[in-house]
């Protein structure tokens, strides 16, 4: 039977993509296309990263990163020691509750469930009749960040299997010169060029062609922006951007390099200040600091007084498109979202975005139900981004003007129930498209203190004193489990990460 006969429509499909910008999200997003679409025409139109591009300066990842290099065919070997990467497990976040420890949030699973009950849940009823540790303690991996220990996946734990996800900590440079090389690899062209004119076609508002300040002119189906907050191609087709500055209060990065650390960390620190927070990780070649902070409480002086080098300041506008894919251009990373760098959340988006742009291919029409559906995602994700991060600044226990302001800030509506509902009886609601797990959740909501009224009637099935006597066996069960790991800096160095 023929398509005519079927009834089904077959629209021209698109074998030209251009992409726009040459830094990390636009070599990952080449590669991707080509190696998982190999019919198409990938060109990548090669300026330098865009000055105030989040993703070419921040180092620290999520452990998904790990699953797009799988993806789209590139090794540990390839991303770690080639690249000089190192791992880490978690984030070591410092004052953010006045008169409470610090607490980490790593990338797995925080206690087991005891009688088919919620880990939480138990804690919080035990916590309310003994002395028990802090939450985080009952985290394997949060404990083999603290402890400077490595653990792949494969030992029990009191019968259960921990979880234990590690993110990357790049030398941004080779990163970047690692995709470009292997998009180049997959048969990806590079033209360079600066963009000095989008024209857009009369008839349907979308982009002609590229007109670069050399004279050339460059067409294709679909044009992919990577260049920057700026969205310099994206931007031409109009559109509402949605503000979120009401809702993340800082304004301002700031970031400086030094000598990288000689012993390798597993965890980064992230510690509050007066006006805003600041980091501190380490990669290979080099150790990254920052500060996060609003201009409306300090100056870049005082902001930058904590760093230990000269450093570069950028502005930013938190918030994102309304429409990412618009017509035949689609928005990627900062030209999409901008979002500081709380929870190393950036380069997480860039990878989302191109799988679900890979996973969502549309017809050289743009058909806008389709593109609907991408925005639909790629929004759901970025907004609750937006909202594990506002929960920070909102569930936060400290007394300067900066810190005050932030407990009255209004969560979005999705936040706002997210809080509401934990506050009662200690549950999360199910979101589509989320990011940070559960535990993630729980790791930050109870490490800033930020607890329920009272715990699910569930849990107190179980008897008070097998709950305390579980909770105390499984932390001395982890305490075992990271003794009897390798020093992460002993591993770290077998890999010839130094050399």
């Amino acid at each position: 039977m023929s398509d005519a006969e079927s009834g089904v429509t077959v629209d021209p499909q698109i074998t030209a993509v251009a992409v726009v910008g040459s830094g990390v999200a636009g070599w990952s997003a080449a590669a991707a296309l080509k190696r998982r679409i190999s019919s198409l025409n990938v060109e990548v139109i090669s300026s330098p990263p865009a000055p105030d591009s989040i993703v070419d300066r921040v180092i620290s990842t999520l452990p998904s990163i790990v699953d797009f290099h799988a993806d789209i065919g590139l090794t540990d070997a390839d991303t770690i020691v080639r690249a000089q990467s190192a791992l880490r497990a978690g984030t070591i976040f410092e004052g953010w509750a006045d008169g409470l420890a610090d607490y980490v949030h790593a990338y797995g699973n925080y206690g087991v469930p005891i009688d088919g009950t919620p880990f939480h849940q138990q804690w919080l009823r035990a916590r309310a009749v003994a002395k028990v540790q802090p939450f985080d303690r009952f985290s394997p991996a949060a404990e083999l960040g603290r402890s400077g220990r490595f653990a792949a996946q494969g030992t029990a734990i009191v019968g259960a299997m921990p979880t234990i996800g590690y993110g990357l900590q790049l030398t941004m440079e080779r990163y970047q010169q690692l995709m470009r090389a292997y998009a180049l690899h997959l048969g990806v062209a590079e033209r360079g060029g600066e963009i000095a004119a989008v024209p857009l076609r009369p008839s349907d508002g979308f982009i002609d062609r590229l007109e670069l300040t050399d004279g050339t002119r460059v067409t294709a189906e679909l044009y992919v922006d990577c260049t920057g907050p700026q969205a310099n191609i994206r931007s031409k087709l109009g559109g509402e951007f949605i503000d979120w500055s009401g809702w993340l209060p800082c304004d301002r990065l700031i970031f400086a390099t030094a000598q990288p650390r000689q012993d390798a960390q597993l965890l980064d620190g992230v510690s509050s200040t007066a006006f805003g927070w600041q980091w501190a990780a380490s990669s290979p070649a080099a150790s990254c600091h920052g500060v996060a902070y609003s201009s409306a409480h300090a100056s870049r002086d005082e902001a930058i007084a904590a760093l230990p080098s000269a450093a570069a300041e950028i502005s930013i506008r938190q918030g994102r498109w309304a429409q990412p894919w618009l017509r035949n251009c689609v928005a990627v990373g900062d030209a999409a979202v901008t979002v500081e760098p709380l929870e190393w959340a950036n380069l997480h988006l860039v990878h989302s975005q191109i799988d679900r742009l890979v996973s969502m291919m549309c017809g050289r029409d743009c058909a806008a139900v389709e593109l609907g559906e991408y925005n639909r995602q790629s929004n759901a994700e970025a907004d609750r981004i937006r909202d594990f991060v506002c929960a920070h600044y909102v569930t936060a226990r400290r007394d300067e003007p900066f810190w005050a302001e932030a407990s009255r800030i209004e969560p979005p509506e999705s936040l706002a129930h997210t809080l509401l509902l934990f506050a009662e009886r200690g549950r999360l609601p199910y979101y589509e498209e989320e990011t940070f797990s559960r535990d993630s959740w729980l790791a930050v909501l109870l490490g800033q203190g930020f607890t329920p009224r009272r715990t699910d009637p569930l849990a107190d099935i179980v008897p008070i004193e097998d709950v305390t006597r579980s909770i105390a066996n499984y932390r001395e069960a982890i305490k075992s489990f990271v003794d009897s790991q390798p020093v992460y800096h002993q591993v770290f160095s077998s890999l010839g990460q130094h050399a």
